[in-house]
């Protein structure tokens, strides 16, 4: 049991620049790794930090699970007591990291493609060290996207036609505009539902919009996003937000779960806000993925780290 085609890259940011062969590649990886397989031997130590400026539980631990994995070293970064607190440009503390020894940086941060300075530095700046994003501002999450592929992968075994319902708080999800995007090339039909004030037309290009209960029964993948509150500052609609009524009109509760279809699954990114996008007593129901996908998150995170491992010849790896 062994996966020959690896794939190699310098940093891992997005999912809109991998092409399609170099997606079922790393889906084939991890699902290699979760099956048992081996992972690859490093001839020297390789050195990761985990940079995380905004809150996360699932994320950061699933990464450093996987580094561990791997072989790695993991290198402790405290937020709330680094350099950052002080006013350290994250282009500095990156600068830190890799003067130190860090060849690997796994960073969340608020702002949308906060990496284009690491990734890309001008003609001064020299630096040196490889970048997984953990999730930036509004704009991408691609190992959540990346999970979430793997995670529909190994229960259909394709993507090709497969009709896939984003519902939520569409506007505000880093995890809505990685998935869409994906799903849509690699030949799903992709559906939005929720509130239409966190809906924007600018997503039609992906699919279309329509309510709930004309998608329920249709649908074979039930998508749900987080409610952001802490992304909605100044948002009139939060100050009238009410979690009884958003689960009535927009979440997955015991009516809707029978009406999915018997191989339909149930996806949420998480956390979960129970009661409001999916019922409590449903959130590890049996067509519910949410404890699946976190632990497809480690072995996912595997293989993307893998790939820049390769991308940038550490740990002896080609």
């Amino acid at each position: 049991m062994k996966t020959k085609n690896f794939v190699t890259l310098s940093h891992f940011v997005n999912v809109e620049n991998l092409s399609t062969a170099e997606v079922l590649a790393l889906i084939e990886r991890a699902e290699y790794f979760k099956n048992g397989g081996a992972t690859s031997k490093l001839s020297q130590p390789v050195y990761a930090t985990n940079i995380f400026l905004e809150n996360s539980s699932r994320t950061r631990t699933s990464f450093e699970m996987a580094e561990r994995k791997l072989g790695l070293t993991v290198i402790p970064f405290d937020s709330e007591h680094s350099s950052t607190k002080k006013g350290e440009t994250l282009y500095d503390t990156s600068l830190t990291m890799a003067a130190l020894g860090v060849d690997l940086e796994v960073i969340r941060h608020s702002q949308n493609e906060y990496y284009q300075e690491l990734i890309h530095p001008d003609n001064e700046h020299h630096l040196q060290i490889g970048v997984i994003n953990g999730g930036d501002g509004s704009g991408q999450h691609p190992s959540q996207c990346m999970l979430d592929m793997m995670t529909i992968h190994e229960h259909f075994g394709h993507f090709k036609d497969l009709k896939v319902a984003i519902v939520g708080d569409i506007s505000n999800s880093r995890v809505a505009k990685s998935d869409m995007e994906l799903l849509t090339r690699l030949g799903a039909q992709v559906y939005f539902s929720g509130p239409s004030y966190w809906y924007d037309s600018e997503f039609d290009q992906y699919g279309e919009y329509q309510e709930l209960d004309q998608l329920v029964n249709q649908v074979d993948v039930m998508m749900l996003l987080r409610v952001q509150h802490e992304r909605h500052e100044g948002d009139p609609n939060e100050q009238k937000f009410d979690a009884k009524k958003y689960h009535e009109d927009y979440g997955i509760n015991q009516r809707r779960y029978a009406d999915l279809k018997e191989q339909t699954i149930i996806m949420h990114p998480g956390p979960i806000n129970r009661g409001v996008e999916l019922a409590d007593e449903l959130v590890e129901a049996p067509k519910s993925m949410f404890y699946r996908q976190m632990q497809n998150g480690v072995f996912m995170r595997m293989a993307m780290l893998e790939a820049v491992m390769r991308g940038r010849k550490l740990g002896g790896l080609k």
